[in-house]
């Protein structure tokens, strides 16, 4: 397939008629950001009911370990949730069609898709049938999200780049949060399978209007490459420092994330209305991060607010998994400013230092070393926490200090990035 003549191309470069620019980014911006909240809501689903997923599929004992409080074992879980980040990697050739495609089509067939699969799960008779189902649609939803970041990029100008990527951040944020408010809500025993069939309103209530998103603007004088999934040799170094730093982003936040519900409700006996307010009061944290972000990524440049935000959200990862209630709350809501921090600069520079004809196969790369690195992290967390005793006094502590510290040294690459904060895009 190729280009279709009923795509419309738009460049920021072309005169346009006087308000057409206040009123068209407007438009845009709010399906895009709808977009991004769907997205998150159908992939933080499978985090947000994990622990009555366990429940309802594995068997509680009293022998003190972690499948004795939750259901199903931390290898187990961990493996689950891993799956679902190797499925991920089918996001690559998503992604790198859309180079080749067109950035909407894509989209609009990805989301789509994606929230069908994510609604299919509701009808899971088992575990790993509904890991089957979010696997499924997993690559569908992460190539929508990437090619957001990337139609918002390549939408918007260099002044403004920065502050539709926090939009969209915070898009994806509420979207996970309503996922969490929602689980805390409706509750019994198959409270997972209405959280996962309510995907089905934005089926019907997004994906007609993204048919009105305008196609970025295409290169005619510079072709795709010939391979799908193929960058150019000049970039390859600059592709590879940018995926370690997805890696250990994704060493940290995959298990950070991932049993953030099985370690408070299910280690810290908390309820699910006490966890959801954590996550609603944990957003106004996340909004502050993304306004610092913006200012941050402005002042002090990508890639320091980048090493700043993954320092801190380690750290703070590392807290909340240490033991006790106070301890939790305090940790999650700060990892929660420090992602909202660390988000939007991180887009910037994943999209940013690629040129058009691969920006989206780039994002793709980088993708699957951000899931590599989730599923690194959550192996490593699993396999530690089956080896220590889980209690609400040592928490999961072993287990953070083991995954989430060592990584850091990574950061030090980023000095060999350019910094991308006045970059014109190629």
């Amino acid at each position: 397939m190729g280009w279709s003549q009923s795509t419309r191309s738009v460049s920021l470069s072309e005169p346009v008629a006087p308000g057409a620019t206040s009123r068209r980014p407007d438009r845009v911006t709010v399906i895009l950001f709808s977009v991004a909240l769907a997205a998150g809501f159908a992939q933080f689903g499978a985090t947000t009911a994990l622990d009555d997923v366990a429940r309802h599929f594995g068997h509680l004992s009293a022998s003190g370990s972690l499948r004795s409080v939750v259901g199903l074992s931390g290898s187990v879980l961990g493996l689950g949730m891993a799956a679902l980040r190797v499925a991920s990697l089918g996001a690559l050739p998503l992604s790198s069609l859309a180079d080749r495609w067109g950035r909407t089509m894509v989209l609009r067939r990805t989301l789509l898709l994606g929230l069908l699969l994510t609604a299919a799960a509701a009808l899971s008779p088992d575990y790993w049938l509904f890991v089957l189902c979010f696997a499924m649609a997993r690559p569908l939803l992460t190539a929508a999200s990437s090619l957001v970041h990337v139609i918002t990029v390549e939408l918007a100008s260099t002044a403004l780049r920065i502050q539709r990527l926090v939009i969209m951040a915070a898009g994806t944020g509420i979207g996970s949060g309503l996922s969490a408010v929602l689980h805390g809500i409706i509750r019994g025993s198959d409270s997972f399978r209405w959280l996962f069939a309510l995907t089905l309103v934005p089926v019907l209530v997004i994906t007609p209007l993204l048919r009105s998103i305008p196609e970025p603007a295409q290169r005619f004088d510079v072709v795709p490459l010939a391979r799908l999934g193929a960058v150019p040799a000049d970039f390859l170094g600059r592709l590879a420092i940018v995926a370690t730093m997805a890696f250990a982003i994704g060493v940290i936040t995959g298990p950070a994330g991932g049993f953030v519900f099985v370690y408070s409700e299910g280690i810290l006996k908390m309820s699910p209305a006490i966890v959801a307010t954590v996550v609603v009061l944990s957003g106004v944290a996340g909004l502050a991060g993304l306004l610092a972000s913006q200012r941050l990524a402005r002042t002090m440049g990508r890639r320091w607010t980048v090493a700043f935000g993954v320092m801190t959200t380690a750290v703070a990862s590392t807290y909340a998994y240490s033991g006790g209630r106070f301890g939790f709350v305090v940790g999650y809501v700060l990892g929660v400013g420090a992602g909202g921090l660390l988000s939007p600069a991180m887009t910037a520079i994943s999209t940013e230092i690629f040129a058009h004809n691969f920006r989206a196969t780039a994002v793709g790369w980088i993708t699957v070393a951000g899931v590599t690195g989730a599923v690194a992290g959550l192996a490593l967390f699993g396999w530690v926490g089956d080896a220590v005793h889980a209690s609400s006094q040592t928490g999961l502590r072993l287990p953070a200090l083991v995954t989430f510290l060592p990584i850091l040294p990574t950061l030090l690459l980023l000095v060999r990035l350019p910094e991308s904060s006045g970059m014109e895009l190629s």
